[in-house]
């Protein structure tokens, strides 16, 4: 036996997780990959999830039943940081169109930068309580899809 097979056997017997790593399957050539892990992909779940939180305290608070949220700093804050995360989802759609990626995810990212800034003008059309309520809960879930999609583990194409 060569000595590089009698190291790596000896590596393989020591460390439990080399010998746990051996026996996975090996993952096919043309699978696809998660971009979970990307600094882009990081800060768009990031900021989704801050964005999500923060509506989902107006709902819990009542504040977004107050008089002049809708022009108060708070809400113009957070158009702002919707309109980014808008921009960032359609950089996001175009860096995996330029990959040649053909999946789900670059068209829901797309659909979620054109459909942020609907969301945040039904927010602000809103005049009763239950439009209100209704508006921002569509705008809580696609804050929350805007995470899921990412992070969810993708599938191969059928």
């Amino acid at each position: 036996m060569s000595c590089g097979v009698a190291l790596a056997v000896a590596l393989m017997l020591s460390d439990p997780n080399v010998a746990l790593a051996a026996s996975q399957p090996t993952v096919a050539a043309d699978a696809p990959v998660s971009v979970a892990g990307e600094p882009l992909f990081i800060e768009i779940t990031t900021r989704s999830a801050t964005l999500k939180a923060m509506a989902e305290g107006w709902g819990t608070s009542g504040l977004i039943d107050q008089d002049g949220f809708f022009t108060s700093p708070t809400f113009n804050a957070f158009k702002v940081q919707a309109a980014a995360l808008s921009e960032m989802d359609m950089q996001g759609h175009l860096i995996l169109k330029e990959r040649g990626t053909d999946n789900d995810l670059k068209c829901i990212l797309r659909g979620i930068s054109e459909d942020m800034p609907r969301k945040v003008s039904a927010l602000e059309a809103a005049t009763t309580p239950a439009q209100r309520r209704e508006a921002l809960d569509e705008m809580v879930y696609l804050l929350n899809d805007n995470v899921e999609v990412i992070t969810s583990p993708p599938h191969p194409e059928v």
